[in-house]
């Protein structure tokens, strides 16, 4: 797959760390040219954009609440006046929050889907003119695993990701007149550092993999970069699992 991306602009959204980091890394080592978002931690973004550069790619970091959508309108603005096209957009920006459904507000339900749902809808708003531009456009929402199988203290989160795959469904319709196409990536179970006193999330203590280990951010970033890519072609509203069988379906 050496450099099949190339000539290609990629927008990966919450890409200052873990998975959103290495579907940024793994980009650009396909010779994508890729936007580093990152919601306010511009050092994180500016790191990763680094790592590309010292790799041998191109990238820059640029900072916006995926939830407010002037905010993405200018972020989208500003790529498109550095690099002049975008043709790839990840939706990869969430918070994993656990909360109590009886204890949680509407203001705490809001706060969860207005980054992972509404936020999506937000940046293909703004990059749907340039990925129809393209003639070759790539749209990936990253999922969860728990959208399948629930997870107790994250109704919000399930929700959530749950409708990123209803919403890619429907784009794939919708778009494929336009040469665009739209998966959604539902990762499993994946390793990942934790801030200090951060518990790991209870349903992870109910769910094991069949291939005997957590998963690793590169495993996801493997898959994004192919479907963003010529190999997947004949790819459009699906969902595939990388969970390491921790859920068949």
């Amino acid at each position: 797959m050496s450099k099949e991306l190339s000539g290609r602009v990629a927008l990966v959204t919450g890409a200052g760390r873990n998975i959103g980091r290495s579907i940024a890394l793994a980009l650009a080592d396909g010779g994508a040219s890729v936007v580093v978002n990152a919601r306010t931690n511009r050092s994180e973004a500016e790191a990763v954009a680094a790592e590309i550069a010292n790799a041998g790619g191109t990238a820059i970091a640029l900072t916006a609440d995926v939830a407010d959508a002037d905010a993405v309108t200018k972020m989208v603005a500003a790529a498109v006046a550095h690099f002049g096209r975008v043709d790839i957009l990840i939706n990869n920006a969430a918070v994993r929050a656990e909360q109590a459904f009886e204890q949680m507000t509407l203001a705490d339900w809001r706060a969860i889907t207005g980054i992972i749902l509404e936020g999506a809808f937000n940046c293909v708003q703004a990059c749907l003119a340039e990925l129809k531009r393209s003639g070759s456009g790539a749209i990936v929402n990253i999922g969860g695993l728990s959208s399948h199988t629930g997870a107790a203290g994250r109704a919000h989160v399930v929700t959530a990701k749950a409708g990123l795959e209803g919403f890619t469904r429907a784009l794939a319709h919708e778009l494929a007149p336009h040469k665009i196409r739209v998966n959604t990536v539902t990762p499993g179970l994946i390793e990942r550092p934790r801030p200090a006193g951060q518990p790991v999330p209870e349903h992870h203590g109910r769910v094991g993999t069949l291939v005997g280990r957590l998963g690793k951010p590169q495993d996801v970033a493997g898959t994004v970069r192919f479907l963003c890519g010529p190999g997947a072609s004949f790819i459009t509203g699906q969902n595939i699992q990388v969970n390491g069988g921790a859920f068949l379906g």
